[in-house]
């Protein structure tokens, strides 16, 4: 395994017609895959396909802009979460850009819940954070105070958008940071990623979303995933030879694959 992209969604229906092939274009390039689930259904795809190839793991939850949809069911995730094919939970957390007020405090809760679930099955937290307007929409805020409070396992935060004083707090408590394509057409997050430590960043695709170049414009994979190393080493002006092993190896070590 040369890359891993430490969060996907092949298990949405965007990969229906071409799923097989979208993994074996991975694997031609030596890449690994976290799926990660969405809600209870996603999860469960996210777990077979991860049953069924060994070159994939799965992260289940229940995402905070579903929360209004689904409950919450600890025995149902819990069941899903004790599946050794399964290396996290979530992707769980605050989305407060494109929740209604009124539900800022069922996200919370729901949250909670999964972190009581991580805690519990022994497994990394898989952070889905976005603020809204103001400084009472900060999620990044919000979310240091829960998991300061409440977990008792490490974790990663998904997309990293927070500022760089949030991302040394959440290094403190043991977070990794993952970044996706975007970082291959905006230059907003360059000074995050220079300035943490190499151990404590990983790559993702976010796939089927925020494609990177040179494939702006078509559905994103897990295969482009390569396109986000190569920038977090360009970035941080580092060898290839060194970056792409430290990449493999935090994931590695955070979710014990």
């Amino acid at each position: 395994m040369k890359y891993i992209d430490i969060h996907c969604h092949l298990n949405f229906d965007d990969f229906d017609l071409d799923r097989g092939e979208a993994i074996e274009r991975c694997r031609e390039k030596g890449v690994g895959m976290i799926v990660v689930g969405t809600n209870i259904e996603e999860s469960k795809k996210a777990v077979k396909l991860a049953e069924e190839n060994s070159d994939i793991w799965a992260i289940i939850g229940l995402h905070p802009t579903e929360v209004q949809n689904e409950k919450f069911d600890y025995e149902a995730y819990k069941k899903l979460a004790e599946n050794p094919r399964t290396v996290g939970i979530g992707e769980c957390g605050l989305d407060y850009y494109r929740a209604e007020h009124a539900s800022k405090t069922l996200q919370q809760e729901v949250f909670e819940q999964h972190i009581a679930l991580a805690n519990e099955v022994k497994k990394p937290l898989m952070l889905h954070l976005r603020s809204g307007v103001g400084e009472a929409q900060n999620a990044y805020k919000d979310t240091l105070e829960i998991i300061q409070k409440h977990a008792k396992v490490p974790g990663d935060v998904h997309f990293y958008a927070g500022s760089l004083d949030e991302a040394h707090e959440f290094i403190k408590l043991g977070f990794r940071l993952s970044f996706t394509g975007v970082i291959t057409f905006a230059r907003n997050y360059d000074e995050i990623i220079k300035s943490i430590p190499l151990n404590m960043i990983m790559s993702e695709t976010d796939a089927p979303y925020v494609t990177p170049a040179p494939y702006r414009g078509k559905r994103n994979e897990p295969a482009y995933v390569t396109e986000v190393a190569h920038k977090i080493a360009e970035i941080r002006g580092e060898s290839l030879d060194v970056v792409l092993p430290h990449l493999v190896d935090n994931a590695r070590k955070l979710f014990g694959i």
